[in-house]
């Protein structure tokens, strides 16, 4: 393969992750978006891709990050309504996430997820699950 640059990690997450969205295997209620180009306003269950780094000498390493969004859910706790984490819906469109990106094979790179956490957004009232992929391109 010809060196791979940021871009082109985030190109091939996002044809993966939006193949799994199209085909029904992961089903949310907004988009698939590169860093950047996600709706300031969105209260959509979202999944965002961008690219940390990417190395340049053969083979090439890097990193990077599929950020799945949802709307946090009200409950009562001591009688007071709180936002908190739709624990449930993370974990069901990330799990599909990571089944459905565990079975894909890409000609000429490897990857895996490294790490993954649960984030929360302050601003969006939302909290998001980031599966941190590493990358071997070849």
């Amino acid at each position: 393969m010809k060196h791979c640059s940021s871009i082109d990690t985030d190109d091939i997450l996002y044809k993966l992750v939006q193949e799994a969205v199209t085909s029904g295997k992961i089903k949310i209620s907004g988009g698939v978006y590169v860093q950047g180009e996600r709706p300031d306003d969105s209260e959509a269950e979202d999944i965002v891709i961008n690219t940390i780094a990417v190395t340049h000498e053969k083979p090439q390493t890097g990193t990077s990050n599929v950020n799945i969004f949802v709307s946090d859910k009200k409950v009562k706790i001591r009688g007071r309504e709180q936002r908190k984490a739709d624990r449930e819906r993370l974990r069901t469109i990330g799990d599909a996430l990571v089944a459905y990106l565990d079975e894909q094979n890409v000609a000429d790179l490897e990857y895996w997820i490294e790490n993954d956490t649960t984030i929360k957004e302050i601003e969006v009232k939302q909290h998001y699950r980031n599966l941190r992929i590493s990358w071997n391109i070849h």
